[in-house]
């Protein structure tokens, strides 16, 4: 047996200014999106911002539902209405913040595995790399420039075929 070591590159800045005002607003439309979360059984938001191509701005928060599992995630809302919406664009950048009601998030949180592997469908589907900011409620801010550095086996349709 061969063991093999992987590794994943990002960056990690520690103010928001250190980002481009682009990407400044695009956190902070991530934020906007968290505050109006459905989240009343975790009492935990998220929000998530896309970027496209095309200049458009897909925001998306979290939607709880009594009938676990039924809800969905803020990073799916937003790609799936990306896709319903737009579906010749790519995505460019995707901002995610989160925040709690129990506790303060002080750190950069990552997405659910459901959600890498969607993000990973997009960015596969255009082949264009997805650029990733994650943000806590607030302190640094960790930017991912692909989806395979999240998902790194991801499931890709070209392996059915094979």
């Amino acid at each position: 047996m061969e063991n093999i070591e992987l590794k994943i590159n990002y960056a990690e800045v520690e103010h928001e200014n250190e980002l481009s005002v682009e990407e400044q607003n695009l956190l902070q439309k991530a934020r906007i999106a968290c505050a109006m979360a459905y989240a009343p059984y975790s009492q935990f938001s998220v929000g998530a911002a896309l970027l496209l191509d095309n200049g458009v701005v897909v925001t998306g928060n979290n939607q709880e539902n009594v009938a676990f599992p039924s809800g969905l995630c803020a990073e799916r809302v937003a790609i799936f209405s990306a896709g319903a919406n737009y579906p010749d664009a790519a995505i460019k950048t995707i901002a995610i913040t989160c925040k709690s009601k129990q506790f303060l998030v002080d750190q950069p949180l990552s997405p659910c595995g459901a959600c890498r592997q969607s993000m990973s469908e997009y960015e596969i589907r255009h082949h264009k790399n997805i650029r990733i900011l994650l943000q806590g409620e607030q302190g640094k801010i960790r930017i991912i420039n692909s989806i395979a550095d999240l998902l790194p086996f991801m499931f890709k349709a070209e392996e059915l075929k094979k």
